[in-house]
């Protein structure tokens, strides 16, 4: 077994227009100082890093890693969570998701994507040139319109859009691949892959491929009533980062998942800042260390009612103080009475 890294804090809801928040040395410092680790950088954010330059110049990767380790922090991983949004997008969402993209590809779909797709295949690159081993993103969605079954499914559709992803996705993996960089998925409402199922149904479209693996993030399964420590289970040898959030569902005679269309506040589904949810921290610690998880456990702040500095301040000390520094000897190595061969065949009756 091997102890999670940590504490890492996804600096994406952090970046901002007022010091320390509005650039990468001013705000590692200050995530360092309230105990943090390492930092997950938003590769759309210029304040962070330039993809773009990071993949093509291996000086100037080694500046930004050298800037964030004179903070006395680490670079956990990269996330192109809005790009690879990008990649596949229903026409029902083109407007909302236009402002994800440059100004100038807006209301150009088809430029838009092949944006996005470049756009990962720098992540790759860039996550190679920083030394780091994982990348986070999402799937996109062409589907995601049709998720509950009303009006009925055309026979094939769930096929067609799958197939389709995959075709998309599918040269990007092979890029991640060369690189040597395992491309995350957030497993995410409003994604083409929201749950184990349809992970599932991809994963197949993309023939297994080996660099398809998972962000594992249990907030997103509390509020689609999944059982987030039994995913472990079945997913751990793809679990490749984690993502630390919380959250509660706390259905009414009013309203339950779909949150009858009210914000944050009101829904009965809503995010937390870590310890103030649902989630069963203990557990989901003790099962990805049990199957080995040796990546980082990340911070990432979403919460509808607590100031973002509290809660990173309270989620750097709740993410240390869950971490499992493993063992290396077993608790009853004292009552051990030595054995070989020999005496193993004797205990058993065999000689």
């Amino acid at each position: 077994m091997k102890t999670i890294k940590g504490p890492g804090i996804f600096l994406a809801q952090f970046m901002g227009d007022e010091a320390p928040f509005n650039n990468l040395k001013s705000i590692c410092l200050w995530a360092e100082s309230i105990g943090f680790r390492g930092v997950q950088l938003p590769t759309w954010d210029p304040r962070c890093i330039d993809l773009k330059q990071a993949a093509e110049s291996k000086t100037y990767a080694d500046e930004i890693r050298g800037t964030v380790e004179e903070c006395g922090m680490q670079i956990t991983e990269l996330s192109t969570h809005l790009q690879g949004q990008l990649v596949a997008v229903h026409p029902a969402y083109n407007e909302l998701f236009d402002g994800f993209a440059p100004a100038e590809l807006r209301g150009n779909s088809k430029a838009r994507t092949e944006w996005a797709v470049q756009q990962l295949k720098y992540a790759a690159k860039a996550s190679q040139n920083l030394g780091l081993n994982a990348h986070a993103t999402f799937s996109g969605a062409l589907l995601w319109h049709t998720v509950y079954p009303w009006p009925q499914r055309p026979a094939g559709l769930v096929e067609t859009g799958f197939t389709e992803l995959a075709k998309r996705w599918k040269p990007i993996l092979d890029v991640f691949d060369e690189c040597g960089v395992d491309l995350c998925y957030e497993i995410h409402p409003g994604e083409d892959l929201h749950d184990g199922v349809s992970y599932e149904m991809f994963l197949e479209k993309v023939n297994n491929h080996s660099r398809a693996c998972l962000l594992y993030d249990p907030s997103h399964f509390v509020l689609q009533c999944l059982d987030y420590l039994q995913y472990i289970d079945h997913y751990h040898e793809r679990i490749r980062m984690f993502h630390v959030k919380d959250a509660e569902f706390n259905p009414t005679g009013k309203q339950g998942v779909y949150g009858g269309f009210q914000g944050w506040v009101e829904r009965a589904g809503r995010f937390r800042s870590l310890g103030d949810g649902q989630v069963d921290f203990k557990g989901v610690f003790s099962k990805l260390t049990q199957y080995n998880y040796s990546g980082w456990a990340v911070m990432e702040w979403e919460c509808a009612l607590k100031h973002p500095e509290e809660g990173a301040r309270e989620g750097a000390m709740f993410i240390r103080d869950h971490i499992i520094r493993v063992t290396d000897k077993a608790f009853d190595d004292f009552a051990g009475t030595g054995s070989d061969e020999a005496f193993n065949r004797k205990v058993l009756g065999l000689d």
